[in-house]
């Protein structure tokens, strides 16, 4: 049998850091199934089986209110804040400001990020080139992708001189060949708290509520702090 979970790709590294000690307590193996906050909640409201969720503290407290999760099982897990990566071993641009962001853009021969309809850090992402004069419509440098982590991914494998990318810290963190250059600008910043919550229709409840109170655990600190999760 197994816990099944829909969750933004922001918290698969944090899931994935304490389910073998989970499925050892439980005697449930995890099935997870990460990627845009948006997609995860279409899927919970097509029907999809989902005994935990992890989204957006707004998007759980908005299910919550329609009846999609348990009252009182609300846990938030850290907030997140979002940054430009590159591919390890290149070259880390400068992109504390506006304009050292857009230059370090305008240099890319590749820029990489997620879905900007339905993933919260490609949403606000694409603000952000449109705030910097970028043109998403016709810029052929722009690859954008299901969420972060398959971002994050595929420029890791690209054969591009010189791609960048945008998605959330824990997502570049967790991602092999992929190095965090920096946040986002001050202006430009943005901060997400990731909040789990048991789903109405769960079959495993009590082990949903096992599992959020391990990923919140003091044992589980080193985890949060390796990838990316501040105090919400």
């Amino acid at each position: 049998m197994s816990l099944r979970i829909l969750s933004g790709g922001a918290a698969q590294g944090l899931v994935q850091a304490v389910a073998s000690d989970f499925e050892a307590a439980t005697k449930l193996s995890i099935a997870g199934t990460f990627g845009a906050v948006g997609a995860m909640r279409d899927k919970l409201l097509a029907g999809d089986a989902c005994d935990l969720l992890i989204l957006t503290d707004a998007l759980i407290t908005s299910l919550e209110e329609a009846g999609h999760v348990v009252p009182g099982t609300r846990t938030p897990l850290g907030r997140v804040r979002t940054g430009v990566a590159v591919r390890s071993g290149a070259s880390h641009p400068n992109v504390a400001e506006a304009a050292a962001l857009r230059r370090a853009l305008q240099a890319a021969d590749g820029i990489f990020f997620p879905d900007p309809k339905l993933a919260t850090a490609g949403i606000h992402f694409a603000k952000v080139l449109s705030a910097l004069g970028f043109d998403a419509a016709s810029d052929p440098r722009l690859r954008t992708f299901p969420n972060g982590a398959t971002a994050m991914a595929a420029m890791a494998r690209s054969t591009l001189a010189a791609p960048i990318g945008c998605t959330q810290v824990t997502e570049i963190l967790n991602t092999a060949g992929v190095d965090l250059v920096g946040l986002l600008p001050r202006e430009f910043e943005l901060a997400t708290v990731y909040t789990a919550a048991v789903a109405t229709r769960a079959q495993h409840p009590d082990a949903a509520r096992h599992l959020i109170a391990m990923l919140r655990a003091p044992e589980a600190q080193k985890h949060r702090d390796r990838l990316g999760f501040e105090p919400a």
